[in-house]
């Protein structure tokens, strides 16, 4: 692992041992799993054994898994395969302005399908108000999508009482755990969970697999038509050697989970410490507890995050500035300006995300290098203290939003 790579909710390394679980399949046992033959015998044998996998970590029923290209997929999914299969129900939905893009974009998809979305807003913590969303759910409401936890900020929801107020009112619940699924114990059976997005690369899995959890009994519309494979909802011959990696990793993570947890929290404290202490007007983004023990979102006055971050890759440090699905545009993060950031503020913000790997000398390097790309920053920064500015003069305007 690369020493300062501090972006691991962007992108987590695939641990050893699960590149080693891998192997085989990209190998020796090359069947299809949908094949009679023997050949297909070993390959449809680890999937299965993945499939139990992948349901462990969250206590599921492995026949309650279907695996997707990723977590990704496994939103649409759960969000357009219920809206399609409930349509003729309702077509009201509530979610929240925070959640990942991969949930908004196909809410905003099917707004134009005429259906309705209430998207309930957050305070200055990121926190979604459980009974904000009770409030919001109406007699023709279908499905409620609220995230487990927010990758970027930080912020861990209060989803437990939100999807009790959902089953009192016999709507469907579904939440994307992808940023907590690797720091918080998960249990379908104790919370009630009717689908759960997980990713493959956020538990130190391959890229590219993904899966849905669909508790029995709750229907979906499939969005992918073909071979029938995944019980129907999700047809294509299966990514064998990434759905075994994803099972994999998925092991390792309910193993190894309270002790990385234990290891990693003090680093980000001391990391958060370390900044908020040494460099003025900065402040932490989200809530001090009720955080993700890996995440630090620290917010940088007069200064600009794009140039932190080049800065900070020049000396071996990798962050991220917000979400890595919004680094191709060098508009403000939108779960700041949801939470009230201001505009120009939210340009200065780092997103320190920690993992496996990350150690003491890692959070020590960023604690020496930091301080000084500030005050060099601040000194040939246009942004000042007292001064206003409009959101244009922060637009990039060679670049689509």
């Amino acid at each position: 692992m690369t020493k300062g790579y501090l972006d691991y909710q962007s992108g987590m390394p695939v641990d050893p041992r699960v590149v080693e679980a891998m192997v085989p399949y990209m190998t020796e046992h090359c069947g299809n799993p949908a094949v009679l033959h023997s050949v297909g015998d070993p390959a449809r044998e680890a999937v299965e054994q993945a499939r139990a996998q992948v349901a462990a970590l969250i206590g599921a029923e492995p026949s309650e898994i279907v695996f997707t290209s990723g977590a990704t997929e496994a939103n649409n999914l759960g969000v357009k395969g219920v809206a399609m299969k409930l349509r003729k129900k309702g077509k009201h939905i509530v979610s929240s302005v925070i959640e990942h893009r991969s949930v908004i974009t196909p809410l905003k998809y099917l707004e134009r399908e005429g259906f309705e979305v209430t998207y309930v807003p957050v305070d200055a913590e990121a926190f979604v108000d459980p009974k904000a969303v009770e409030a919001a759910i109406r007699d023709d409401t279908i499905l409620v999508s609220i995230m487990m936890a927010n990758g970027e900020v930080g912020t861990i929801e209060p989803v437990g009482p939100i999807a009790d107020a959902a089953r009192a009112r016999g709507v469907l619940f579904h939440t994307d755990v992808v940023a907590a699924q690797a720091w918080i114990p998960i249990d379908v059976t104790t919370l009630p969970f009717d689908l759960v997005t997980l990713s493959s690369n956020d538990v130190y899995g391959p890229k590219g697999v993904g899966a849905l959890y669909i508790r029995k009994g709750v229907r979906v519309e499939a969005l992918i038509h073909g071979g029938g494979q995944e019980n129907g909802l999700r047809s294509g011959t299966e990514n064998v050697p990434g759905i075994v990696g994803f099972g994999k990793a998925a092991e390792i993570a309910k193993a190894e989970m309270q002790g990385e947890v234990e290891r990693v929290k003090p680093l980000r404290d001391r990391l958060m410490e370390g900044i908020l202490g040494t460099i003025a007007d900065s402040t932490l983004n989200g809530p001090p507890d009720r955080r993700l023990p890996n995440n630090a979102n620290i917010r940088i006055a007069f200064v600009e995050g794009e140039s932190l971050l080049l800065s900070l890759d020049m000396e071996g440090v990798q962050v991220s500035s917000g979400s890595a699905c919004s680094a191709k545009t060098l508009e403000p993060s939108y779960v700041q300006l949801a939470m009230g950031v201001k505009h120009e503020e939210a340009h200065g913000s780092l997103q320190f995300t920690m993992g496996r790997w990350t150690t003491e000398e890692d959070v020590d390097h960023v604690l020496e290098v930091l301080p000084g790309i500030v005050e060099r920053l601040r000194k040939m920064s246009a942004l000042k203290p007292g001064m206003t500015y409009d959101k244009e003069d922060f637009r990039d305007h060679g670049h689509d939003h």
